[in-house]
């Protein structure tokens, strides 16, 4: 099967969201905490295993980065790994402006991938931005990740609590089993990446202004 999202390459590492690219087209963002496994997720939905980053050290992402894919005027965007203890106060407090930012302006934004590690429960973050995506109306696809590293029954176990956790609550994520090491998911994940691309900006954006 042919994989739409290989070919994607660097643009650039914005520290601003006035530094990147042209708000026109469409792009999904990448969110997760630091050491969930973005880097190594992106790495593997596109084919390319030195496209992002990946590093033991949590918050090595400490900018948004923009890789264009094939198709013109489509985007992945890297948002800063989130729960960095050893960054200063002062830059963590700049990314989360940068993020909230992004997230409320950026208008070709269609689509977030929230990355979770399988291992643990939703974190305070998590759950903020899954209530936002909710609140906003922006589609979000959860990638439980490092599926690997427990056993099939369990994942499908955390994967079925998540799910009654989104109904309990009232959010309307969805979400998968993945494993970029073990490549579970990972024709699954690709293509709900270029759902949420083919999103209409309008369906992607209802009740953002505020």
């Amino acid at each position: 099967m042919s994989n739409p999202l290989q070919g994607a390459q660097f643009v650039l590492a914005a520290h601003r969201i006035s530094q990147l690219p042209a708000d026109q087209g469409a792009e999904v963002a990448f969110a997760g905490r630091s050491n969930a496994g973005k880097s190594s997720a992106l790495n593997a939905l596109t084919n390319h295993k030195g496209l992002a980053r990946t590093s033991k050290t949590p918050g090595r992402t400490q900018q948004m980065v923009a890789f264009n894919l094939p198709t013109p005027d489509l985007r992945l965007i890297d948002l800063p790994g989130y729960g960095y203890a050893k960054v200063p106060l002062d830059m963590r407090e700049h990314w989360k402006q940068e993020i909230d930012a992004y997230l409320h302006q950026r208008r070709s934004l269609r689509g977030l991938v929230l990355i979770v590690d399988i291992r643990h429960p939703l974190k305070e973050f998590d759950r903020l931005m899954l209530q936002f995506c909710f609140d906003t109306q922006l589609p979000c696809h959860v990638l439980l990740t490092k599926a690997d590293k427990i056993s099939r029954g369990q994942a499908a176990q955390a994967l079925a609590a998540l799910r009654r956790q989104f109904a309990a609550e009232n959010l309307s994520a969805t979400a998968q089993v993945f494993s970029s090491s073990a490549g579970t998911g990972v024709e699954e994940a690709r293509q709900a990446v270029m759902d949420l691309l083919a999103q209409p900006r309008e369906g992607a954006h209802q009740g953002r202004e505020r």
